[in-house]
């Protein structure tokens, strides 16, 4: 079978399915779900955290071994959104953006190598684009099984997600996106960003000593910044006790009814994840 041929089938068959496809990929863990269109369901979802962060080589295999043993390719889709989540990233203005400089706006914050292949997101709803490197032998793996797909980087759909909720009243709001130990922070003046910025932190001190830092740097207020936790944290434990002793108004971010009820599963989906659908 020629891959004009593979492609024509897969193409055929996407069309007579009502189902849609996310996956999450970092080095530190994976997750994925499948949404049923017609039932406005999650017909499937999972998640695994790695004990220690792995090799790009052992993330594919540890993908395949997942979508395998989850049944995900018993499945036809209509849509596939592959979500890569690093630190290797940099967010450009659009006005300053040129697809000839990918590496250069790279180099400065993120150590590439010769060899990897740069990508990057137009993020809907803010004049940016953002540069990154994919795991390139994840999306070669996933066109291999689906043929044509959308990646983007997981910074990009929280982004565009984010600048979409209504404006929270006057003053700052900043949320905080935690998962896989990495740390992704966001202050909205309205429904302009003000900052964002991924660290890499383990633990409720590291995540207090960037955020407050950060709050520090941007010259606002603790007693009046709203804060908006997201992702692996509850209201309660050690990390959330530990913010609200330095910031009054905190919470855990809810979107106002969730997007889709889920089925077969007890596991909490990834913000950015299932807004990739």
């Amino acid at each position: 079978m020629t891959k004009k041929e593979n492609n024509s089938n897969r193409l055929e068959q996407q069309e007579d399915s009502f189902y849609k496809l996310s996956i999450q990929v970092s080095l530190n863990g994976l997750s994925f779900c499948i949404l049923d269109t017609i039932g406005k369901r999650l017909a499937l979802s999972h998640s695994l955290r790695f004990n220690q962060e792995l090799s790009p080589y052992d993330l594919q295999r540890e993908l395949r071994e997942s979508l395998r043993v989850n049944g995900v390719l018993e499945y036809r889709f209509s849509e596939v959104v592959a979500i890569h989540r690093n630190a290797l990233f940099s967010l450009v203005p659009q006005a300053l953006f040129s697809r000839d400089d990918l590496a250069n706006y790279l180099k400065f914050n993120a150590k590439i190598l010769p060899t990897d292949h740069l990508d990057y997101d137009s993020i809907d709803g803010l004049d940016a684009v953002n540069v990154y490197v994919p795991f390139a032998n994840v999306n070669n793996y996933l066109y291999d099984l689906f043929g044509e797909f959308e990646f983007k980087h997981t910074a990009t759909v929280l982004l565009e997600t984010l600048v979409k909720l209504p404006a929270n009243g006057t003053g700052e709001i900043c949320y905080v996106h935690l998962a896989e130990g990495q740390m992704d922070m966001t202050v909205f003046s309205g429904k302009k960003m003000q900052y964002f910025n991924s660290f890499s932190a383990g633990t409720g001190e590291d995540i207090m000593y960037y955020l407050l830092f950060a709050i520090e740097q941007l010259g606002l207020d603790p007693a009046t910044i709203k804060l908006r936790f997201l992702g692996e944290i509850e209201a309660g434990d050690a990390t959330y006790d530990l913010a609200a002793r330095y910031i009054e108004n905190i919470s855990i971010f809810v979107p106002s009814g969730e997007p889709y009820a889920t089925v077969g599963s007890e596991e909490d989906i990834d913000f950015t994840l299932i807004n990739s659908l």
